[in-house]
Formats: structure tokens, C-alpha cells, sequence
């Protein structure tokens, strides 16, 4: 089960930098912009899930025709979410919600995406169980994150640095979201490596037996 206070302090950490969210990654956001591109362009139209919208950075990517239900675990973010939807006239369903304890029925969803989120769920294989749970047998799971680098020196030097990394941003830089999507149960269909030393990975899975119950 997910530890509340892991959990709370999240919430604290992404609520105490969310008006600063955006210039923290304003250089990084112009290559993580077409990333985000190139797995919305994979995204079929329908009701779909977004994990950690944050400030709403992925907005502009949406299938035109999709209905999206978007989420994040902090009210701040979300405020800001909203704000940016409203700017561009947008109609989305809204929620402060916990993807480790999600208030969806099974069988929900056509698709579900997160973009740098699972970096920093406290427990990302529970919340992976939970997007196998609420995306139909036949959805698909559509991941975009940064993973620890398996190489000599650097992955160490990773691991030292998380601790610091987690207390200023939230995120965990030595996670292994890959082996955490096999480890849920979800079926990878593929594997798309990115940036330099393949530090990104862009991850399409499907629910598997069992998915998450």
C-alpha cells in the first residue's frame, strides 16, 4: 500500500514549487516539447487519462478530438492547469487525484499517458497497477520518462545525487521506470530511447492478466 507520508510530502514539494514549475525547466522544455509531441502523435482520440498534467504543458498535444480527464496530486499545479486551460478554451475534466488510488471504475479509459510523473509517484508500481486498472483490456499506456543511466560511474554518481535531487524537485533521478512497468504486470510493446545516453525513454504498454486487480 502507498506510504501517506511519502505521499503528502509530494504533494508538499510540487505545491512549494509550482508558481516557479515552468522557468525551472524552461531550457530543458524545449527538447522535452517535441518528445511530448512525438508521443501525443501516438495517442488515439477518445477518453483518455493524463497523469500528472502539472502546469498543463501538454495541453497544445492533445488529439483534437479526445476527451480528457486530466489529474495531478497537487492543487497548485492543478490551479495552474486550469488556468492554462481556460486560456486556450479548452474543455477538460480536472482532478486533484492520487494515481496510486485512483477514483475511477475499472475498464475507464481508452488510453491512459503520463510525462515525467513516474519519476516521483512514491510508489510507481502501485500507480502502475492502477492505470492497468482503469484503461480497457484492449488501451494502451503511453510513458515519457527520464531513467537512471545503467553505466559505470554514472549511474552510481545518480544514485548519490538523488537524495538532493528529491528534496529540490520532487522527482527521483535513478529510477528504472522500464523494469517498473515489467514488475507491474503491464505488457511492453515498445521502448523508444531518447536524448543523450538514452537518459529518456518513451514506453507503450498495454494492460496484462490480471491488470492491476
Amino acid at each position: 500500500m502507498p506510504d501517506p507520508k511519502q505521499t503528502a510530502l509530494t504533494r508538499a514539494r510540487y505545491n512549494r514549487i509550482a508558481t516557479v514549475y515552468d522557468l525551472m525547466e524552461f531550457f530543458p522544455e524545449r527538447r522535452f516539447a517535441l518528445w511530448r509531441q512525438q508521443l501525443w502523435s501516438q495517442v488515439p482520440a477518445g477518453n483518455i487519462l493524463e497523469v500528472g498534467v502539472g502546469t498543463g504543458k501538454n495541453f497544445p498535444y492533445h488529439p483534437p478530438a479526445a476527451r480528457v480527464t486530466g489529474i495531478d496530486l497537487s492543487e497548485r499545479m492543478l490551479a495552474l492547469a486550469q488556468k492554462r486551460a481556460q486560456a486556450m478554451e479548452r474543455e477538460m475534466d480536472l482532478r486533484q487525484m492520487d494515481v496510486q488510488r485512483l477514483d475511477f471504475p475499472d475498464d475507464t479509459f481508452d488510453a491512459a499517458v503520463a510525462t515525467f510523473v513516474f519519476c516521483s509517484v512514491p510508489d510507481p508500481i502501485q500507480g502502475l497497477r492502477e492505470l492497468a486498472r482503469v484503461v480497457k483490456p484492449e488501451g494502451r499506456i503511453f510513458l515519457l520518462d527520464h531513467v537512471r543511466i545503467d553505466r559505470p560511474l554514472i549511474g552510481p554518481l545518480m544514485d548519490a545525487l538523488n537524495p538532493v535531487a528529491v528534496r529540490l524537485t520532487g522527482a527521483n533521478i535513478n529510477r528504472r521506470t522500464v523494469e517498473n512497468v515489467r514488475r507491474s504486470g503491464l505488457n511492453i510493446e515498445s521502448v523508444t530511447p531518447l536524448g543523450p545516453m538514452d537518459v529518456v525513454r518513451l514506453i507503450v504498454s498495454r494492460p496484462g492478466e490480471g491488470r492491476g486487480r
